[in-house]
């Protein structure tokens, strides 16, 4: 008995020796001393972004060194670099000028504009808008800004109803929208025309109207409207009255009606219109993108169809009103119209055009006359980020890509051209990394800045033509960074779910990392399609990451099968299947992480996301309770019934079906084992608050145990700096099993 004793008590003591020193006062102070001693600040000679001077060799940016910024021009042609303007100067009379301190070293111009002739710089600052003659010093205030007009809220749908007279492309006359009809004058005689008659309140034509290139037509859709629905919030604390606001969002969600349009044309001489039948454009999601042909013989629009399912690029005679497809893009669980690119060649005889049919997203040219694919321009099993450039001329397309390198991450971006026969595949940023380019207007220069998440910036200036490094830029100076203890995420590769494919993540440990104890495992996560998540570039301090790690936790990141840019099926895993969210794949990652390092305790696993990660962390815990142990969910939309339209029947599907409640965290709130915490903001414009309320609802009607808190006058958020704190006293609690300090005592920095 006495031995059994004596061994548990050493158990114990030795278990206390690993988990020592987590979770204390210090290690909140550190916590929160990160955001500083890691700053962006503390990084030189980095940020690079280059601004070409319109189409000239000539391209200016700012350097960041220790003695502050200094705004430096380049030559490309030339070779050179030199300081544009001496800041000190600038900021005395900027100092004058507006009576407030100014600061050479850290002088910030907005909207910075440079002559060609490099002498003269136009610029906002402190509301203002200035111009400054560099030889002579001279500083001239030109005015308070224009009042920025409030924009439209990026929920509401655009009902096409305010827009000005459109002019003629020869000046004679001026089309616009009375009293929901299509009208021209003749400016000449100032006699005006109605063209159609049939507009109404309830079924109206767009005031985007369009012009023939002859200017003896014109072309608009008719939209029939729908009755629009809302979302209400009520803020609790409003600023300016003591009584609470009842505010309202315009908010489409899936399965709402839609609207209807149907193009039509209008001879401006004879009054005669074209309106043709609407059998290849029947369900729609939207019909985008009017535009007449060069010769003034049809107009081209694209069908978008509901449920995502069938994506058209259309044309309509101007003579005879038939209506003829040019692409028809097809799929049997959704086509990525996210990821739409199209370029029509100015002979209009062929297009280029961007498809994942083949499971990778790659150029196709199409015959514009045929309507048919004539070949593929790019292939292989790497995906297509972003046309940059297509040069009729030359038949070159410059483009981004990732994933054409096997033996490295496949996310890592780089730039590519190709010939538009497919040929002569060129890379023009060979380095390892993570490239972002700006290339001259003539296209003969390109500025490269890459790192990656363990790789300081480097920028070079480049031949467009081959990828030949011309001069070097900046190398991005760290050391401060590594003095104040910085260390580098770490990079990690395991299988899946399939125990075939690499999955690709991060792992974040404490500064005081000590290979001798134990550490339960937090995961970040902000999952499912339209993105890839985990960082690629060189980031400084993680603001998801870096700090929760000081608790005493490491931190992980991974990209799972349900996310983007790898191949069109392991993104199509999330198809009507969101609540997968890629976690099989994670807790694969997890399980051979932990076997290589086991200082990861992954007896003790937490998540927090926020927003699509709300859901994610939630579900996380319902649906694989014997791995996830805690979850911290802000923002989450818990039912995607209850979320955007554009999101939710892109990937759940529509119509509306048992898959909406499958995955549904409020459906399956009775699942819930593990401690949960919940975050809203009263005034969340992008994820109905709501979602969470009735999450909170079945919780409550299920029994189970939780914590909830509603931030007030907060909109979309992870929980802001109240929630950070509190997410840190969660896992704290739940994971490291001892009491937070004592907040008062905590020193926020």
């Amino acid at each position: 008995m006495k031995n059994k004793k004596l061994s548990t008590l050493i158990a114990l003591v030795l278990f206390s020796t690993l988990t020592f020193a987590q979770g204390t006062l210090a290690d909140y102070n550190r916590a929160y001393s990160m955001k500083e001693k890691y700053s962006s600040k503390n990084v030189f000679y980095s940020n690079i972004t280059p601004e070409w001077i319109d189409k000239t060799p000539v391209f200016w940016y700012i350097r960041n060194t220790p003695n502050g910024k200094f705004y430096i021009v380049v030559n490309a042609d030339k070779k050179t670099n030199s300081v544009l303007f001496d800041t000190k100067k600038l900021a005395l009379e900027l100092n004058k000028a507006s009576e407030q301190e100014v600061k050479a070293e850290n002088l910030s111009l907005l909207k910075l504009q440079v002559n060609h002739s490099l002498d003269s710089l136009s610029f906002v600052f402190n509301g203002k808008n200035w111009n400054y003659a560099i030889k002579t010093n001279k500083l001239t205030d030109n005015g308070l800004l224009p009042p920025i007009p409030k924009p439209r809220n990026w929920m509401e749908v655009d009902d096409e109803k305010d827009s000005s007279p459109v002019p003629s492309p020869d000046g004679k006359y001026t089309a616009y929208i009375k009293d929901n009809n299509i009208y021209v004058k003749d400016l000449s005689t100032e006699k005006e025309k109605r063209l159609s008659i049939d507009g109404t309140t309830g079924n109206y034509y767009s005031a985007y109207i369009q012009w023939s290139p002859d200017s003896k037509k014109v072309a608009s859709f008719k939209i029939r409207p729908v009755e629009k629905n809302y979302v209400y919030y009520v803020e609790s604390s409003p600023s300016d009255q003591l009584q609470p606001k009842l505010h309202k969002q315009e908010y489409t969600k899936p399965g709402d009606e839609l609207r209807f349009k149907t193009p039509g044309i209008f001879d401006i001489k004879s009054g005669s219109n074209l309106i043709p039948s609407t059998a290849l454009f029947s369900h729609q999601y939207d019909l985008t993108g009017l535009k007449w042909n060069k010769n003034s013989k049809a107009i081209t629009f694209e069908y978008n169809q509901r449920g995502h399912q069938v994506y058209r690029v259309l044309e309509m005679s101007a003579e005879t009103g038939n209506v003829r497809t040019i692409v028809n893009e097809t799929s049997d669980t959704y086509v990525n119209y996210p990821r739409y690119f199209r370029y029509d060649l100015s002979d209009e005889t062929q297009l280029i055009w961007m498809s994942e049919r083949d499971n990778w997203n790659h150029l196709y040219m199409y015959n514009r006359l045929t309507g048919e694919p004539e070949y593929q321009i790019t292939k292989g099993h790497w995906y297509v980020r972003e046309v940059i450039r297509v040069d009729e001329k030359k038949k070159q397309i410059y483009f981004s890509a990732n994933g054409m390198k096997k033996d490295e991450d496949p996310y890592l971006i780089r730039y590519y051209r190709i010939d538009f026969d497919g040929k002569n595949l060129t890379c023009l940023t060979p380095e390892e990394g993570m490239h972002q380019a700006w290339f001259s207007a003539d296209m003969k220069y390109l500025v490269d800045v890459y790192s990656m998440v363990n790789k300081a910036p480097i920028a070079v200036l480049r031949e467009a033509k081959d990828g030949k490094i011309i001069m070097p830029l900046e190398k991005a100076d760290i050391s401060q960074l590594l003095t104040n203890g910085w260390k580098a995420p770490e990079v990690f590769k395991a299988k899946g779910r399939d125990e075939k494919t690499d999955m690709w993540g991060i792992i974040i440990r404490p500064s005081n990392f000590d290979p001798n104890k134990k550490y339960p495992v937090i995961e970040y996560i902000y999952s499912g399609p339209g993105d890839q998540y985990v960082p690629k570039k060189f980031i400084s301090y993680n603001w998801n990451m870096t700090a929760i790690a000081e608790l005493g936790f490491i931190v992980v990141q991974v990209d799972g099968m349900g996310t983007s840019f790898r191949s069109r099926a392991f993104e199509n895993m999330c198809y009507k299947n969101l609540k997968d969210a890629g976690l099989p794949d994670h807790i694969a990652w997890l399980k051979a992480a932990a076997e290589k390092y086991p200082q990861m305790d992954i007896t003790r696993v937490g998540i927090f996301g926020a927003s699509a990660g709300g859901q994610e962390s939630t579900a996380a815990v319902l649906f694989h309770p014997e791995f996830y142990k805690a979850a911290y969910s802000a923002c989450g939309c818990h039912d995607n019934r209850m979320d955007k339209i554009w999101w939710n029947e892109l990937w759940m599907g529509y119509p509306i079906g048992k898959q909406y409640e499958e995955c549904s965290n409020v459906t399956n709130a009775h699942l819930l084992k593990h401690p949960l915490m919940l975050v809203v903001g009263e005034l969340d414009d992008n994820v109905d608050p709501s979602s969470t309320m009735q999450l909170v609802n079945a919780l409550i009607k299920a029994n189970k145990n939780f914590e909830l808190i509603v931030l007030p006058g907060i909109h979309h958020t992870m929980g802001e700096s109240f929630g950070e704190h509190k997410r840190f006293d969660f896992f704290t609690h739940q994971l490291l099993h001892t009491n937070p300090p004592t907040w008062s005592l905590v020193k926020y920095k």
